[in-house]
C-alpha cells in the first residue's frame, strides 16, 4: 500500500494530538511527518518536507489558514489541502473551494467522518499517480519533447559525448534519421553587431537559422538545431566530393541572406567524415572555420580543409582521445588512472618518431594543451607551469622518462589545484551569501529567491552548498543572524520589544517573540531582565 505524508497546523496542540492519537493514519495509507502551530512556521516545513497533504486550521496566529493555502498554491500547486475550523462561515468556506481546498471539514472533528475524507483522499492520490504513469500519456508527452531531445542529441553528438555502444539506439529512440554515407557540420553565424534599423538581433538570427534550414535541408538532408547561440547543421553527402558544391551552396546561401535578409552571414564548413563519432571533429573545424572571417571576410561560406588542410586519419584521433583522457582523469582526481593516461600520450609517435623537429612540434602541443586547460579552469598556467618559453627550452632536452614524471607532477598539480578552485568557488558564493544576510537581515522580505538572484545562481544549488558550508539552512542561519542580533539589541539597548522586532526583520512583534523564545527557551522581556540582572 502506497504511504501518503501529511503535515498538520492548528495553534492547539491538544487538537493536533487528538487527531494523531485518534486515527490509524497507518492503515489509511498516511504518516504525519509533523505538526505546526500557525501558518508561518508551517510553511517553513512545508518547505523542507514537501508533504502529500496539509491539514490546517483556519485561526491561527502570525498567519492564517487561508494565507497558507494561498501561499502553498503557489510554490507547490501538487501538495493537496484540507482546511478543518470551528468557524462555520460560508465565507471561509468560498474562499477555500475557490484557491482548490479538497475539504472544508468542521470542528470538532469525527473520526468516522475524517477517516472517510482521507480514504477518498488517498484514491485520487492513487489514481492521480497512475495517470502520470499512463503509458499513453508518456507517449504524448515524449512526442512533444522530442524535438528538444533530438536537440539534445545533436549537441551530444557534436560534443563527441555518445557512446558509441549506444549510438544506434539513440537514433531509433529519438527517431533520427542520419544515412550518410559521409557527414559535414556547419555552423551558421549572424552578425549581432550588423543588425537592419528596427529589427532585433535575436529575431534575426531566428529568421537566418530558418531560411538556412529552407534552403538548405531539402539538398543536403540538413539536421539543424541551436547550439552556444550559433545555428549548428549536421549535412549528410552522397559523395566526399560533394563538399565543395555544399560549401558553394553554403556561399550562395550567406550572399542571400546579405541582399534580402540585410543580415552578416558567415558559415564554417567542417572537415567531411564518414563515421558519425567522427562529427565532433567537424564541428570543432567549422568553429575554427569562422575564426578565419577576419582574414577572409563575412557574408560568405569558408571551408575549413580549404584554408587549412587537414587529415583526420587514425594516428590524429588516437591523439586527441589519449589528451582528452588525460584531462578527463585531471578532473576526476584519481591519481594512478592520472599517471596511467600521462603515460599513454607520450606514447604517441609524434613524441619518438622520425626527426627532432616532429619531438620538439609535439612538446609544444602539449604545453599548448596544458596552458589552455588551465585557462578554461580558471586555474593561472603560470603558477604550475611557469614562463612558457623557458619551459619549452627545459623540456625539449629531457629523456623520456624525465619528461614522463614531469608531465605526471604538472597534471597532479592541476587536479589539485582544480580541486581547490571548486571548493574555493562554493566557499566564495557561501561567503556572498553570510555577507549579504548580514547587510540585509533587517529586511523582512529578504528570502531565498532573493539572494538566489543576487548571486546568480539557482536555489537547489545554493541551498546544497549553502547547508554543506554551513551546516544549516538559509532560513536557519537567518533566522540565527536575526536572532543574535535581538539578543543583542534587548541587552544594549531600551528599545521597546515591537521596535527591536522592526529593526531585525519581523514585522510581526507577536511572531518575534515566538521565534525568539523558540530560539532561545525565554520570551524577549525575561531574556533582557535576566542578562541585565546578572551584569548588575
Amino acid at each position: 500500500m502506497s504511504k501518503y505524508t501529511l503535515l498538520l497546523v492548528d495553534d492547539e496542540e491538544e487538537v493536533i494530538q487528538i487527531i494523531i492519537k485518534k486515527m490509524d493514519w497507518d492503515a489509511l495509507g498516511f504518516s504525519v511527518v509533523g505538526y505546526a502551530g500557525n501558518g508561518v512556521k508551517a510553511l517553513e516545513m512545508v518547505e523542507e518536507y514537501q508533504p502529500d497533504v496539509v491539514m490546517t486550521d483556519i485561526k491561527m496566529p502570525y498567519m492564517d489558514g487561508i494565507e497558507l493555502t494561498r501561499q502553498i498554491r503557489d510554490r507547490y500547486p501538487e501538495t493537496k489541502i484540507l482546511v478543518f475550523t470551528g468557524f462555520d462561515e460560508f465565507e471561509y468556506a468560498r474562499e477555500s473551494v475557490h484557491m482548490g481546498v479538497e475539504e472544508y471539514i468542521l470542528k470538532p472533528v469525527n473520526s468516522v467522518e475524517l477517516s472517510g475524507v482521507f480514504a477518498g483522499l488517498w484514491k485520487k492520490l492513487e489514481q492521480e499517480k497512475a495517470e502520470k504513469r499512463n503509458v499513453e500519456v508518456l507517449q504524448q508527452y515524449y512526442m512533444e519533447s522530442l524535438p528538444l531531445l533530438q536537440a539534445n542529441f545533436y549537441s551530444t553528438l557534436i560534443e563527441g559525448r555518445i557512446v558509441p555502444a549506444e549510438l544506434q539506439s539513440s537514433l531509433s529512440d529519438y527517431q533520427i534519421t542520419l544515412d550518410g554515407p559521409f557527414y559535414c557540420c556547419l555552423v551558421i553565424h549572424t552578425s549581432k553587431s550588423q543588425v537592419p534599423e528596427g529589427m532585433h538581433p535575436v529575431l534575426l538570427d531566428t529568421l537566418v537559422q530558418k531560411q538556412a534550414d529552407e534552403h538548405l535541408s531539402r539538398k543536403w538532408r540538413i539536421k539543424h538545431f541551436t547550439y552556444l547561440e550559433n545555428g549548428v547543421a549536421i549535412a549528410q553527402l552522397n559523395r566526399e566530393e560533394d563538399i565543395t558544391e555544399l560549401t558553394d551552396d553554403c556561399d550562395r546561401f550567406c550572399r542571400y541572406a546579405q541582399r534580402i535578409l540585410e543580415a552578416v552571414v558567415t558559415v564554417g564548413v567542417g572537415a567531411v567524415c564518414a563515421d558519425i563519432q567522427k562529427l565532433s571533429q567537424s564541428y570543432t573545424g567549422a568553429r575554427e572555420a569562422l575564426s578565419y572571417r577576419a582574414i577572409y571576410g563575412a557574408s560568405r561560406a569558408i571551408n575549413i580543409e580549404e584554408i587549412i588542410p587537414q587529415k583526420f586519419d587514425k594516428a590524429d584521433s588516437e591523439y586527441s582521445a589519449d589528451v582528452s583522457e588525460l584531462f578527463k582523469m585531471i578532473r576526476l582526481g584519481d591519481r594512478e588512472r592520472i599517471e596511467e593516461a600521462a603515460e599513454r600520450y607520450l606514447q604517441h609517435p609524434s613524441f619518438s618518431g622520425q626527426s627532432l623537429q616532429q619531438h620538439h612540434v609535439a612538446v609544444m602541443e602539449m604545453l599548448s594543451e596544458l596552458y589552455r586547460f588551465a585557462a578554461h579552469n580558471d586555474i593561472p598556467a603560470e603558477d604550475i607551469l611557469g614562463d612558457l618559453k623557458q619551459l619549452y627550452d627545459r623540456l625539449i632536452d629531457l629523456v623520456p622518462e624525465i619528461l614522463r614524471q614531469w608531465l605526471t607532477d604538472t597534471s597532479f598539480a592541476l587536479s589539485d589545484r582544480l580541486a581547490r578552485v571548486r571548493s574555493t568557488s562554493s566557499q566564495s558564493i557561501v561567503s556572498e551569501a553570510r555577507e549579504y544576510i548580514y547587510v540585509n537581515y533587517a529586511d523582512e522580505a529578504l528570502s531565498l529567491d532573493e539572494i538566489c538572484r543576487e548571486l546568480g545562481v539557482s536555489t537547489s544549488y545554493f541551498s546544497s552548498i549553502f547547508k554543506k558550508e554551513t551546516g544549516t539552512s538559509f532560513i536557519g542561519f537567518l533566522t540565527e543572524c536575526r536572532m543574535e542580533r535581538a539578543a543583542r539589541l534587548l541587552i544594549e539597548t531600551d528599545e521597546k520589544n515591537y521596535v527591536i522586532a522592526g529593526q531585525v526583520g519581523y514585522a510581526d512583534p507577536n511572531y518575534f517573540s515566538y521565534v525568539f523564545k523558540r530560539q532561545f527557551g525565554v520570551s524577549p522581556s525575561k531574556y533582557r531582565m535576566e542578562h541585565t540582572n546578572s551584569e548588575k
